[in-house]
């Protein structure tokens, strides 16, 4: 399933989530006035290289390279799917935890998913670009909260498509497994550019170990606001 809309109200404008879509969107754009040898060689100056990262694991330039490189984009398609996923379920994530720890989130999840990718291949060359880890964090802790929650999309049959509603546990473990299938796969392969689906898996498992401690911390909101949020909710799948 390609996901679309999530069946889900939130009390407020999404601002952080706007806010590192735009960051994203602007970066890539700035990628795009360099010519092919500038962009090579800046990836290679200000991304993480397992091989590098695995040198010098704690240094601040480590920590930096590991930031810049959850705002590069390897192409419209890799930033297009990213800030989908980001728009259409990271927005519930900010409502319910607020800014702060909302972008403690992203960013831990960030962080853990580019471990996790170097140290499934800790002498790799190949730059890791992207906010999938990141992203990916946000997909597991949504999984913590709100798995019944309705997620409307197509289904590619082929030269045909159908629209469809799955709950939202269900079109995120569907998520997951692949990439833990392709992951597997691509064990001892270096496929020269590819997919990093162990970055997916490691972002993935911490946003929803995140996502269930802050349940611990953060208060649920009022019981009559959770009424008014299901009626919404209820509304707009109706609609």
């Amino acid at each position: 399933m390609i996901p679309l809309q999530d069946l889900n109200p939130t009390r407020r404008w999404p601002l952080f989530t706007f806010g590192l879509i735009a960051l994203n969107v602007l970066v890539f754009l700035w990628e795009q006035t360099l010519s092919a040898d500038q962009l090579q060689r800046a990836i290679l100056d200000i991304s993480v290289v397992p091989a590098n990262l695995t040198a010098a694991p704690f240094s601040l330039e480590s920590l930096l390279d590991s930031l810049r490189s959850m705002f590069l984009h390897g192409g419209w398609a890799h930033l297009g799917g990213n800030m989908l996923y980001l728009y259409l379920f990271g927005d519930n994530i900010e409502d319910r935890f607020g800014r702060l720890l909302y972008l403690l989130l992203y960013f831990a999840s960030g962080f853990v998913a580019i471990f996790a990718q170097v140290i499934i291949d800790p002498t790799s060359q190949i730059p890791l670009v992207g906010a999938s880890g990141a992203i990916a964090g946000v997909l597991g802790c949504y999984l913590v909260l709100f798995p019944g929650v309705r997620v409307r999309g197509i289904i590619p049959l082929g030269l045909f498509s159908r629209m469809a509603d799955w709950p939202a546990w269900a079109v995120l473990a569907l998520w997951f497994v692949l990439q833990l299938f392709n992951g597997l796969l691509s064990l001892g392969v270096e496929t020269g550019g590819g997919v990093a689906f162990f970055a997916h898996i490691g972002g993935f498992v911490a946003g929803a170990a995140l996502g269930w401690l802050f349940m611990l911390i953060v208060p649920q909101p009022p019981a009559d606001l959770r009424r008014e949020m299901l009626y919404e909710r209820a509304r707009r799948y109706r609609y």
